[in-house]
């Protein structure tokens, strides 16, 4: 019983997720301690916080030395972080993250039919979702955030030597891109996204010195894809799609690349070894996008139905994998 009691605690979660979207970590940092005070600031019901607050008191996430005087602690510190990937920002309710989070309450809805939980809970898909400011913003700094912890390794890892351009597919910001021509000064890029990408992307490339050697193509992931390039990557975006628009997303890639090309799929994966099951990853794909979590093998699977035959594997740190492949029957 104790066991499946702290399995199925939904108060904490949810408390912790309200005092980060109320930003009282920083209020905190400020000196503004005293209950009343802090509910004025952050704009709550001060017996209502106080209730929160002494909640997670006996949960070690804040401080109360004189009654309703509360502080902080090494765990709500982490709240203070409101970059990109900061806690702070990822569990704020009214956030993106936070409605990922959220999408959870349809999952009921997902294991019954397989279909997407997220449009149920919030009334539109979360790629809707995504077009609205600021969620947007949050999603290309999100990205450039992942980006500078992987892009280096994979400037690094693959070989890039005979390769003259490089065509990433859905690639944002630009990150990966600028890495890779940062680094290899004989490279030349094009970077396929959709509409509200490319000005990030501009900005960055013009910002590095890169923007003779870049090209910007509006367009998604089913769209028809410039052809005849060297390699086509995609980064930590096939992970969002469920089988048949995974297999249609490397079937794009595949027709470009033609015979001479490759495909080039980068992923981090949450577990070495990879076992799908062992996060909570794949059953928040399934809620939120409809994706899913694979193993090197299953995206072997897909890509072998997009007709690509893997030519390359190459693992990094941190759970990267770099998945080459090429065109079975061009």
């Amino acid at each position: 019983m104790a066991r499946l009691r702290s399995l199925i605690d939904l108060a904490t979660p949810f408390a912790i997720r309200v005092v980060a979207s109320l930003r009282v970590a920083e209020r905190l940092d400020a000196g503004v301690h005293e209950v009343d005070a802090l509910a004025a600031a952050v704009g709550a019901d001060p017996d209502a916080l106080a209730r929160l607050l002494r909640y997670l008191v006996h949960r070690e996430v804040f401080t109360e030395g004189p009654p309703g005087q509360f502080g902080l602690t090494e765990v709500s510190r982490m709240l203070l972080d409101r970059s990109p990937a900061g806690m702070g920002r990822w569990l704020d309710l009214e956030a993106i993250g936070g409605r990922m989070d959220l999408a959870y309450n349809g999952l009921l809805h997902s294991v019954r039919t397989g279909e997407v939980a997220y449009p149920v809970v919030h009334g539109r898909t979360f790629w809707e979702d995504l077009d609205s400011e600021p969620h947007r913003r949050f999603i290309d700094e999100l990205m450039l955030v992942q980006g500078s912890r992987t892009s280096p390794q994979v400037a690094e890892l693959y070989d890039w030597s005979a390769v003259t351009d490089v065509v990433d597919v859905g690639g944002g910001s630009g990150g990966l891109l600028a890495e890779l021509l940062g680094r290899h000064p004989h490279l030349r890029g094009v970077l396929v996204d959709l509409p509200n990408a490319p000005a990030v992307a501009k900005q960055l490339f013009a910002d590095r010195g890169l923007t003779d050697r870049t090209e910007i193509v509006t367009g998604t992931f089913f769209d028809r894809l410039p052809a005849g390039h060297d390699v086509y990557t995609v980064a930590r975006a096939i992970t969002d799609w469920p089988d048949e628009e995974a297999t249609q997303i490397l079937a794009r890639m595949a027709e470009a690349a033609g015979e001479r090309g490759r495909v080039l799929i980068i992923e981090v994966l949450p577990t070495d070894p990879q076992v799908p099951y062992a996060t909570s990853f794949d059953l928040e794909m399934l809620a939120t996008v409809g994706g899913r979590e694979r193993t090197p093998a299953d995206f072997d699977a897909i890509a072998a139905d997009a007709g690509l035959v893997p030519t390359r594997l190459i693992r990094g740190q941190q759970g990267l994998v770099l998945l080459e492949y090429a065109c079975a029957s061009c």
